[in-house]
């Protein structure tokens, strides 16, 4: 069967004051389109399908229209659950009549693992969807200890005993098993963009925790697409063996920590008792985020203006000035190109009294080394030449010093 994963969708997320909505509506369109051309058999959606608690009706109306045009009438299964972001009994107040659309929402962890039959190949598929599993939401305190390290382990066991408990005598038996959460996995590689949902490392977990019983882990939380590694000798998500333990990521950046970065879904193919294989399809629905450092100043931005330089992107800008922004500029700057989010002038004079301080730190030799280069246009001074230099300043300091 051909699994879509998926998460970190934030709809009602800005940047800076900017709607991403458009961008969030091209996203769920591309999203609709792959599912359909990939002839996708379920959809899962590990959490954070909003970005807080409280998201306006346009982000709402977003998520119940993707729901739709997902699920294509009932004929394709659709888990989603809760996330840290995600109010559990906002995201799961709509279950009874998501159910007759084939979508089963998730807002509290449970025990509960959800069976999706799939009419394409006749198999069926366990998903035990676990939502963001705080101790607030587990109703539970897992350790009265304050040490980290002990909060992490008895954050792991917890959720290692979910999961066995809940997939102890249902998965293994000749079914496609997974597992689906929204948490911080152990060697997970975050982003400036995730909030984070543990004090310190408190609530990350050993993706040991996970056990051996599933194929495939669906996370979400980090927004970058990665696998994460799992300590075992066979094929991840063979029989027997670890499962893949893996983050989607975001369909969008959401902070210029994430220029530059790829933003896609996973289509995960597997068959009951076999390692999943996963295909990273790539999206193109966000506007990309770029950092543009103008180190000749304005003559640097007006130049990438005229080039069309990042014409569909959000800038975050940094440009190296002598003197003050005029209000005049800087709306200048911002008609010439409506992605301009950022604006952070660096002044040269902070740029030398930064240079200074540091040389300041540095050894006399390798300052005198410095000051030759500059003297002699880039040349190297001779060991005897630096000697000469040192005894000379050693002289000065002892005859002060008599």
């Amino acid at each position: 069967m051909r699994l879509l994963h998926t998460a970190d969708w934030h709809f009602g997320r800005t940047l800076e004051g900017r709607s991403r909505q458009a961008e969030h509506e091209a996203f769920v369109d591309e999203l609709a389109r792959i599912a359909d051309e990939a002839d996708v058999d379920a959809v899962l959606l590990a959490g954070d399908v909003y970005d807080s608690v409280n998201p306006p009706a346009d982000a709402e109306t977003l998520f119940y229209e993707a729901l739709t045009r997902l699920s294509n009438g009932g004929r394709r299964p659709v888990v989603a659950i809760a996330g840290n972001h995600d109010h559990p009994d906002r995201l799961s107040a709509a279950g009874p009549l998501a159910r007759a659309q084939g979508v089963t929402l998730v807002g509290l962890p449970t025990l509960n693992v959800v069976t999706l039959p799939i009419a394409r190949t006749g198999e069926r598929a366990n998903v035990y969807a676990l939502p963001y599993p705080s101790e607030s939401r587990l109703k539970e305190l897992l350790s009265v200890e304050a040490d980290e390290q002990a909060l992490q382990l008895a954050y792991s066991a917890r959720i290692a005993a979910l999961v066995r408990d809940a997939t102890g005598t249902i998965f293994g038996k000749g079914n496609v098993d997974v597992v689906m959460s929204h948490l911080h996995a152990l060697g997970g590689s975050p982003t400036d963009s995730e909030r984070p949902i543990e004090v310190g490392g408190a609530y990350t977990v050993d993706p040991s925790a996970f056990g051996r019983a599933a194929q495939y882990v669906a996370l979400g939380h980090l927004h970058r697409p990665q696998n994460v590694r799992v300590r075992d000798d066979g094929e991840n998500g063979a029989a027997g063996a670890a499962p893949l333990v893996r983050y989607s990521g975001s369909p969008l950046a959401f902070s210029f920590s994430e220029a530059g970065q790829a933003k896609s879904v996973s289509i995960v193919d597997i068959a009951p008792g076999g390692a999943p294989r996963v295909e990273e399809v790539p999206l193109s629905a966000g506007r990309p985020l770029v950092r543009w450092i103008a180190k000749e100043g304005l003559a640097d931005v007006h130049r990438w203006f005229d080039e069309g330089k990042d014409a569909r992107a959000w800038v975050d800008l940094e440009l190296h000035v002598t003197d003050a922004l005029t209000m005049e500029q800087i709306q200048t700057l911002r008609r010439s190109h409506e992605g301009l989010v950022l604006i952070r002038p660096v002044f040269a004079s902070a740029q030398e009294s930064i240079r200074v301080r540091a040389e300041r730190a540095l050894p006399i030799d390798e300052l005198f080394r410095r000051f030759y280069a500059r003297q002699t246009g880039g040349a190297t001074p001779d060991e005897a030449t630096v000697r000469l230099f040192l005894e000379l300043v050693r002289e000065e300091a002892e005859e002060e010093s008599a």
